[in-house]
């Protein structure tokens, strides 16, 4: 099988790298990819990096019309919310993702909101506002401490959480008026500050069923001990020490039971993965908010985890088949940290050569991950913010934290950031 992957990241950089694993799958294209994805062999052969951004659909309609894919799986949000899987579908093209309406309940919080709401799904109180003076009314009710969040994709910084009215006025009026996001913040949702231990679900989805992963936990602020802005991800490690697998499945029953029966009531198809942000609270787990695609770091905490083959579980996902396949997970714990640029999340310089690549890959149980890297003058290059998402597995916490940021030490880049407590609430 020949299969397409959509996207640049860690979170692709770990679907090629699993998919290439199976035995099903003969070659594999990745656009537009990166350094690492292009190391990535598939049998003899070197996955196949193109040059089409991930977002430039008609580009990447006529590149699957010329080469034939036999699946195309798509990593990032934004295609998904523009619509790549309609588009591939229109085409007779098989294509793994949700459709742009089922989209929706990442690209806008407005309306997953509205339809936790509708159908019974545990969520925090919340409303949804376009103009500044009633946004400030509603988290003047809060108190000020409340989570302002862009209605839109914001490439994961879209929320900022305060614990003051001026902090919160501050970031409705950054949102609302000086217009931070442009058009994801042109109507904010300002959600209720929960109190608890934050974890990541995810399910994948055939339109019909839904399989839950395990748990993991994403860390969201650039610094330690979950300080300064928030980052697209810096750190993720599976499973958590919060829920057993008892509690696990009726959490997920909880979740999932009312969306399945929401989506068939809303006539929404969704094929994908769905990733729940979850707030384990004194009163019970409350869904924070819903992305329709695998997390990123969480995907590389996840894959060197299961045991099921990848692109089987992606081509029951299409067939609408997941109830004959069964999920499996080998049972160690995976920790990811994730090396950052300097300055990131804000403005960051590209370009800084990369050493140490090599020899981090030769430790045992360790997989480093491209986020954002490139080739220059033969060299691997930074080219992002978030630039290697560097993977380890061992039977405890501990000892995987420690196998991942031994491996960090190994990597050396101009202003390298990266944080020393992934894992450390678990452990």
């Amino acid at each position: 099988m020949k299969v397409l992957v959509v996207g640049a990241g860690g979170r692709e950089h770990a679907l090629v790298w699993k998919l290439a694993q199976s035995p099903h799958v003969t070659k594999i294209w990745c656009a537009p990819g990166n350094a690492g994805i292009a190391q990535e062999r598939v049998g003899q052969s070197l996955t196949e990096c193109v040059g089409i951004g991930a977002e430039d659909l008609p580009a990447l309609l006529e590149f699957a019309r010329q080469n034939k894919p036999d699946l195309t799986v798509v990593g990032p949000d934004n295609p998904l919310a523009i619509g790549i899987v309609d588009l591939f579908q229109g085409a007779g093209l098989r294509i793994w993702g949700p459709n742009r309406k089922a989209a929706q309940f990442e690209a806008s919080k407005a309306f997953s909101q509205a339809f936790m709401e509708k159908y019974g799904i545990p969520t925090a109180k919340s409303g949804t506002f376009s103009e500044a003076a009633a946004a400030k009314d509603f988290a003047d009710k809060l108190h000020g401490c409340c989570a302002v969040k862009a209605d839109g994709l914001a490439l994961g910084k879209g929320v900022i959480i305060c614990a003051s009215m001026s902090e919160a006025r501050t970031a409705i009026d950054e949102m609302l008026v000086g217009n931070k996001f442009g058009a994801a913040g042109s109507r904010v949702v300002i959600q209720e500050l929960l109190q608890g231990m934050e974890i990541s679900l995810h399910a994948i989805c055939d339109g019909k069923a839904a399989k839950i992963f395990p748990t993991s936990q994403d860390h969201k602020r650039i610094g330690e001990g979950d300080t300064g802005l928030n980052t697209g991800g810096m750190g993720a490690y599976s499973p958590t020490p919060f829920l057993n697998e008892k509690e696990l499945a009726a959490v997920g029953r909880m979740i999932l039971s009312p969306w399945l029966k929401g989506c068939a009531a809303e006539g929404i198809d969704y094929r994908g993965i769905l990733y729940p942000g979850v707030m384990l609270t004194e009163s019970g787990p409350k869904v924070l908010e819903f992305n329709a695609r695998f997390g990123d770091p969480e995907t590389q905490v996840y894959l060197p985890r299961m045991e099921t083959d990848l692109y089987e579980v992606l081509d029951a996902s299409v067939n609408g088949t997941l109830n004959r396949l069964e999920l499996r997970w080998r049972p160690e714990v995976a920790v990811c940290v994730v090396m950052a640029s300097a300055g990131y999340p804000a403005d960051y310089a590209k370009g800084k050569p990369i050493t140490g690549l090599d020899e981090a890959a030769r430790l045992p149980d360790v997989k480093v991950f491209h986020a954002g890297t490139a080739v220059a003058d033969g060299q691997i290059v930074t080219n992002g913010g978030r630039v290697l998402g560097v993977t380890a597995w061992a039977k405890d916490l501990a000892t995987a934290r420690m196998k991942a940021l031994d491996a960090v030490s190994r990597i050396q880049f101009d202003g390298a950031q990266f944080r020393r407590d992934i894992a450390a609430k678990g452990i």
